[in-house]
């Protein structure tokens, strides 16, 4: 199914009205998905949705606490034989007509995504076909598990290797990318043939709870695919993470969140997948193109307002352009349009809680009391939703807090460096190694840049590095495993060799 630019970016929502806005929220269930059966919590209780553009309720959805959670892994360690038993082309068709439906039903999907996390509709319509490219992808990966077979060195035997699905996969997803997230986990598990238990972030779980219901009118059997919408996490989780029926944990969110799963993990020795917190340095040469290099930066910096894990977090600017390169910076982001993410022409909607703006401006004030020159941006308007501008800092200190914390928000910090070495000193003197950016003309350069940075992801003239046929994922502190490409889907396989003596 191709499918132009216009069509991705492009939402026939350019201004919905209210009742566009009701009609899609109503539409979603607010129930919890257990065993193919959509249900209220236990005791009853509802988590509360808002629209961080005006910090209103949309809805409320069902608040499950640990005998749900126990109810959803009984349920996916109940549909696991039977799954794991399902052929690839099955599993794979599964995947396929999901793909199909998100695209057909993009644009009511990306005005639902707007309203929950807040993002432009052109930004959530570019999620949903994103999010729709995983399982396209992982369809096709599917029906290509194999292993091997070979003749023992010594010829006395055979070796063979097969791949089986890991088991009952416990599955937390962000709410920055509340759909592509989902399907980043969801389809190679669905691909290996694990079942799964899905807990939305509390702040985004309609587009979740729309996802499931997608896959499971796309003909996925019930309890594998189960879903629980809860204020609690920890709580909820906990006898998931310590139930011996539960074989994989894939979480992504911040490091110290991810710590203390992989601590509890360590119980079971469960196997997991852990996308972690990010700090990515956009390093900018003296031979770079200065017009792609800024281009570049836009898409880095501000791509879901800064709110994501990849979102180049340091600019490190060579000293011979530093001033040429934060000028024409500050100039684009000045340009930005803010505003609720449903208004015609809005490139910036607001953050996610009035906590996440309100650390913007500690970032700020922080910067600039150590030296720094705000050139653009550097308030909040204080009259609607979690709004801030988006901000351009020039001579930070490598000590303030926007280059050693993950911003998380529409902060571009500047630095300058003198030579290579400075610049990836700087570069690496960090726990993090999700993402890097570099802007260089000189090929030689390339690889030396390349080879020496501590980075899972590197964005070679180029400001993005997600892409659903690629494995994502970093290095020390930013995570282990990785999701997307090939790679994908060997997360959720275990191994088993057979020694044959035939």
């Amino acid at each position: 199914m191709g499918r132009s630019a216009s069509e991705e970016g492009v939402c026939r929502f350019l201004n919905p009205s209210k009742e566009d806005e009701r009609a899609v929220v109503e539409a979603v269930r607010k129930e919890l998905l257990i065993a193919g059966r959509w249900r209220p919590a236990t005791d009853g209780r509802q988590l509360p949705v808002h629209d961080p553009s005006t910090g209103e309720v949309l809805c409320h959805v069902a608040d499950a606490g640990p005998a749900d959670a126990v109810a959803a892994l009984d349920a996916a360690a109940a549909a696991q034989p039977g799954w794991a038993a399902c052929p690839p082309r099955e599993r794979s068709d599964i995947l396929r007509r999901a793909f199909e439906q998100l695209i057909a039903r993009a644009d009511e999907l990306a005005l639902l995504m707007t309203l929950e996390m807040g993002k432009p509709l052109a930004e959530s319509k570019a999620e949903i076909v994103y999010a729709a490219e995983f399982l396209r992808w992982f369809s096709e990966e599917a029906v290509r598990i194999d292993g091997r077979y070979a003749v023992a060195p010594n010829g006395q035997g055979r070796l063979m290797v097969m791949k089986q699905p890991v088991g009952p996969c416990l599955l937390i997803t962000p709410w920055n990318f509340p759909m592509a997230m989902g399907t980043r986990k969801i389809g190679p598990a669905i691909a290996a043939g694990c079942t799964m238990v899905v807990k939305p972030a509390r702040e985004t779980p309609l587009s979740m709870l729309a996802l499931a219901e997608i896959l499971s009118d796309s003909g996925l059997p019930a309890g594998v695919l189960n879903v629980i919408t809860t204020s609690t996490a920890g709580d909820a989780t906990a006898p998931l993470i310590t139930d011996p029926r539960l074989r994989k944990m894939s979480f992504t969110g911040s490091t110290e969140v991810g710590r203390t799963l992989i601590a509890q993990s360590a119980h079971q020795v469960l196997r997991v997948s852990m996308e972690l917190g990010g700090n990515a340095p956009f390093i900018v040469f003296d031979d770079a193109d200065l017009d792609a290099a800024v281009e570049g930066a836009m898409i880095a910096k501000m791509r879901n307002i800064g709110e994501a894990c990849t979102a180049a977090n340091r600019f490190l600017v060579a000293e011979s352009v530093a001033a040429d390169f934060a000028q024409r910076l500050a100039v684009r982001m000045s340009a930005l349009k803010v505003g609720r993410g449903t208004e015609p022409g809005v490139q910036v909607g607001p953050l996610i809680t009035a906590k996440a703006r309100d650390s913007m401006r500690a970032f700020v004030a922080d910067a600039t009391e150590r030296g720094g020159r705000v050139l653009a941006g550097g308030n909040a308007p204080e009259d609607r939703g979690y709004y801030y501008q988006p901000t351009v800092i020039a001579d930070v200190d490598p000590g303030a807090r926007v280059f050693t914390d993950e911003i998380f928000g529409p902060i571009a910090p500047i630095a300058s460096f003198t030579n290579e070495q400075e610049a990836l000193a700087i570069a690496n003197s960090t726990q993090y190694g999700l993402a890097a950016y570099v802007y260089t003309s000189d090929m030689r350069r390339c690889f030396r840049v390349v080879e020496a940075l501590e980075f899972g992801m590197v964005g070679l003239n180029q400001g993005i590095v997600s892409n659903p046929a690629a494995p994502f994922g970093g290095m020390k502190q930013s995570g282990v495993g990785r999701e997307g490409g090939r790679e994908g889907v060997e997360e959720y396989l275990e191994t088993k060799y057979i020694a044959a003596n035939v």
